[in-house]
C-alpha cells in the first residue's frame, strides 16, 4: 500500500500517464496498426471474392437466361410475352440479379422481386462501394421485348459487413486484454522501483537508516547495492556531524563558563583586591605626608607605597589578561590563521586586521573568534574554495567583520538535521551582544558572512539569557 501510495503521487507529481498506461498505449498501438495493415488484406480479399463470386453467378444467370430465350423462340410469336413474362414471375430472382423486362414501347413489364435476404438490414453504403466492383449489365432481347441483366452483390456485401463487425469486436477484446496484460505485467516488474522511490523519499527526509533490500535482477541488485552504500556514507556523515556539534556545544558551554569566571575574577580583584590596596596605599602615602620627621615610619610607610604600586601594576596586568583588549584578539585571530594555513595549505588565506588601540570586551572577542572559526570549518565542508578573505575593522565604537571565498558552491551548511547550525548560532551571539549579522552571495561569486559588533556591549550573551 506504501508503494502504491508512492507510485500514485509520483504519477501526479509528473503530470501525465503513469510508464504502465504509456506502454500499454504503445503495445496497443502497434497491434492496432497490425490489425489495420490485416483489415486491409482482408478488405481486398473480400472485395475479390465478392467479384468472383457475382462473375461467377452473372455467367450462370446468362447462360440460363439464353437459354430461355432459345427456347421462347421456338414458340409462336404470340405466344412468346405471355411465356416471357410467366417464367420470370415463376422464378423471381436469379442467382445475386435483378432481372427487368420491358416492351418495345419502354413500358416495365417485370422487375425481379427484392432479396429476402436478411430482411431489413443492409451494409452501410461507404462499405458496399468500397467492397463492390461495378459490373457491367447483360442485356437480351426477345422480340420486341427487352431484358436487362443487373448484377446485384447486397447479399455478399452484408455477409462481409457482418464477418467485419465481428472480426473488430474480436479486435477490440484483444487490444483491451492486452492493455490489461501489459499494465499488469510492468506493474509486476516496476514493482521494485516503487520500493526505491520510497527509499530515496525516505533518506531525502533524513531518514538515513533506510535501506533497499536484494533483487533478483542483476540491474536492479546493483541499484540496491549502490543506494545501501552511499545511505551507508550518508549515515556516518551524519554521525560524524552529531559528534562534532556535540563536542562544540560542550566546547562553547565551557569557553562561556570560563568566560563567566574570568569576568567574576576580574570583578572581585578590581573590586575587592585593588581597592584594599588603593585604600592601604593611601593610608601609607598619609603617614608619609604626616610624619616626614619621624624616620621610623617614613621609611617602612614609603616601603608600603612601593609595593602596592607594584601589586597595583600586577593587579592591572592580570585584568588585562582578563579582560582581552584588541591586542588579545589579534594574537588569538594570528593563532587562527596560522592553524589553518599549516593545515590547508591548497587554500590562500589572506587577512586584514585593523583593530586600532581602543578596548575589546570578551565576550565581542569570543564571538568574532567563534564566528571565524566556524565560517573557515564552513569554507572547508562547503565552499570548495581556493581563496578565503578576512577582515575585522573599528568603525569607532564597533568592530565590521567579514569573512569571504571563492567557492562553486554554498558554504552555508545543509538544515538537514546532524549537519550544524552554524550560521543560526553565529546569528543569535552577534545580535545576543546588539550585532547585526548578514549572510549571501558575493558580488564575484562565493558566499560572504558579514557582521557588525559592539567593541563594548553594553549587555552580555549571558545576560540576555539570563533575562529570558
Amino acid at each position: 500500500m506504501a508503494g502504491a501510495s508512492t507510485d500514485s503521487s509520483m504519477h501526479r507529481s509528473a503530470g501525465g500517464p503513469s510508464l504502465h498506461t504509456r506502454v500499454g498505449l504503445v503495445l496497443c498501438l502497434i497491434t492496432a496498426s497490425l490489425l489495420a495493415v490485416l483489415g486491409g488484406l482482408w478488405l481486398q480479399g473480400t472485395r475479390s471474392a465478392i467479384h468472383e463470386e457475382v462473375e461467377a453467378a452473372t455467367r450462370v444467370s446468362a447462360q440460363w437466361l439464353k437459354v430461355v430465350l432459345s427456347d421462347l423462340e421456338a414458340r409462336p410469336a404470340d405466344e412468346q410475352a405471355a411465356r416471357l413474362l410467366s417464367v420470370a414471375a415463376s422464378v423471381g430472382r436469379v442467382r445475386a440479379h435483378q432481372l427487368e423486362i420491358r416492351d418495345g414501347a419502354g413500358v416495365l413489364r417485370h422487375v425481379s422481386p427484392p432479396p429476402t435476404y436478411k430482411v431489413g438490414r443492409a451494409a452501410p453504403e461507404w462499405f458496399a462501394t468500397l467492397v463492390a466492383l461495378d459490373l457491367p449489365v447483360r442485356h437480351f432481347a426477345l422480340g420486341d421485348f427487352r431484358l436487362s441483366l443487373h448484377p446485384d452483390a447486397s447479399r455478399a456485401v452484408l455477409d462481409a459487413w457482418d464477418e467485419l463487425l465481428a472480426l473488430a469486436g474480436w479486435g477490440l477484446l484483444l487490444l483491451l486484454a492486452l492493455f490489461a496484460a501489459a499494465r499488469m505485467a510492468l506493474a509486476r516488474a516496476l514493482r521494485p522501483l516503487e520500493q526505491v522511490m520510497g527509499a530515496l523519499d525516505r533518506t531525502g527526509a533524513g531518514r538515513f537508516d533506510t535501506r533497499l533490500p536484494g533483487f533478483a535482477t542483476p540491474e536492479l541488485a546493483r541499484l540496491s547495492r549502490a543506494f545501501n552504500g552511499m545511505a551507508d556514507r550518508l549515515q556516518a556523515a551524519v554521525d560524524e556531524n552529531v559528534r562534532l556539534d556535540t563536542q562544540r556545544e560542550l566546547a562553547e558551554r565551557m569557553q562561556a563558563r570560563l568566560a563567566a569566571e574570568r569576568r567574576d575574577i576580574a570583578r572581585e580583584l578590581h573590586d575587592e583586591l585593588a581597592q584594599g590596596i588603593t585604600a592601604v596605599r593611601a593610608l601609607a602615602g598619609a603617614i608619609v605626608q604626616r610624619a616626614p620627621d619621624e624616620s621610623a615610619l617614613h621609611v617602612p610607610a614609603q616601603g608600603i607605597v612601593a609595593v602596592t604600586g607594584e601589586m597595583q601594576d600586577g593587579v592591572r596586568r592580570i585584568l588585562q589578561r582578563l579582560r582581552p583588549s584588541a591586542a588579545g584578539l589579534a594574537e588569538g585571530l594570528e593563532q587562527i590563521f596560522a592553524g589553518w594555513r599549516a593545515r590547508h595549505d591548497g587554500i590562500d588565506l589572506t587577512a586584514r586586521l585593523e583593530l586600532g588601540d581602543g578596548p575589546v570586551s570578551a565576550e565581542t572577542a569570543a564571538v568574532i573568534l567563534r564566528t571565524v572559526q566556524e565560517g573557515l570549518t564552513n569554507v572547508l565542508r562547503h565552499a570548495r574554495a581556493s581563496r578565503v578573505e578576512f577582515a575585522v575593522v573599528r568603525e569607532g565604537a564597533w568592530l565590521r567583520v567579514w569573512l569571504q571565498d571563492d567557492g562553486a558552491g554554498s558554504s552555508q551548511p545543509s538544515a538537514q538535521a546532524g549537519c550544524g547550525f552554524g550560521l543560526a548560532g553565529m546569528a543569535e551571539r552577534i545580535e545576543g551582544l546588539g550585532g547585526e549579522f548578514r549572510t549571501g552571495r558575493a558580488a564575484g561569486g562565493g558566499f560572504r558572512i558579514e557582521a557588525r559588533l559592539p567593541a563594548m556591549p553594553t549587555k552580555t550573551i549571558q545576560e540576555s539569557v539570563h533575562e529570558q
